[in-house]
């Protein structure tokens, strides 16, 4: 059986891997960089609220029920002037504003791990300050640790392939928070901190030409990719709380 439970600090894949992290009861990281949670560590940022919300269920009715306003796509929200997947879309225009915001993966695999002791965004943008507070609640809560990233899915994968891609601007934004992490690692963690201590060196050029990074490119969102590729330009720490995120307070 595949098994990390000996360590603190485990790193799993994708929506299986926030599940069994839920039903062990760890204190769960999502990290979902283009875009996701980048988005979300952006828009809290500029204290909007935002409520996570799995692309298969019905968001924009969920919004009007909650008084939100639904997320469009990039492309569409763009020519309205509205906030988008897009982090760069937000700003203090928005504050205090309530927004449902889905998406295939960082949205799904919140909404899988939902009901943990403790679920938090993380990105590259706020890896060192996620990663302190997930030290603190490890100690308050005696949870484990596990750092999910999402990876992203294939839109034309065949019947009896595998539907996850992994994504190294995940892989290697989960390195960075493992890499501030306290306690005992896993090989996976480890293995997974080299590739982001490997890369730090050219982590902006990794990310800006990885697949992921020119498909963005490629649709007009260089913005996004560029902004993405910071590591620690914000302190803003996501968690979820009555199913959408509030800046957690030290």
């Amino acid at each position: 059986m595949f098994d990390q439970s000996p360590y603190t600090c485990r790193v799993e894949w994708g929506r299986r891997g926030a599940r069994e992290a839920a039903e062990r009861g760890d204190i769960i990281i999502i990290v979902d960089v283009l875009s996701f949670s980048s988005t979300v560590v952006s828009a809290l940022h500029y204290d909007a609220v935002i409520y996570p919300y799995p692309p298969n269920l019905d968001g924009k009715e969920y919004a009007k029920n909650i008084n939100a306003e639904f997320i469009l796509g990039r492309s569409e929200a763009a020519k309205a002037g509205k906030p988008t997947l897009s982090p760069v879309s937000f700003n203090e225009k928005h504050r205090n504003k309530k927004f449902v915001l889905t998406s295939l993966n960082g949205a799904f695999c919140t909404w899988i791990a939902s009901k943990v002791p403790a679920l938090l965004i993380g990105s590259l943008l706020n890896a060192a300050s996620v990663a302190e507070v997930c030290n603190q609640l490890r100690l308050q809560k005696n949870a484990s640790i596990t750092v999910i990233p999402c990876g992203e899915l294939w839109s034309d994968g065949k019947e009896e392939e595998d539907t996850l891609r992994p994504a190294i601007e995940d892989y290697l934004g989960a390195g960075a928070i493992l890499s501030y992490l306290e306690g005992e690692k896993s090989p996976e963690a480890e293995v997974c901190i080299g590739a982001f201590q490997q890369a730090k060196p050219k982590l902006t050029q990794f990310i800006w030409d990885c697949g992921s990074g020119r498909e963005l490119r490629e649709k007009g969102f260089e913005a996004d990719v560029g902004h993405c590729s910071l590591l620690n330009a914000y302190q803003t720490v996501p968690i979820l709380k009555d199913n959408h995120f509030v800046r957690y307070i030290q």
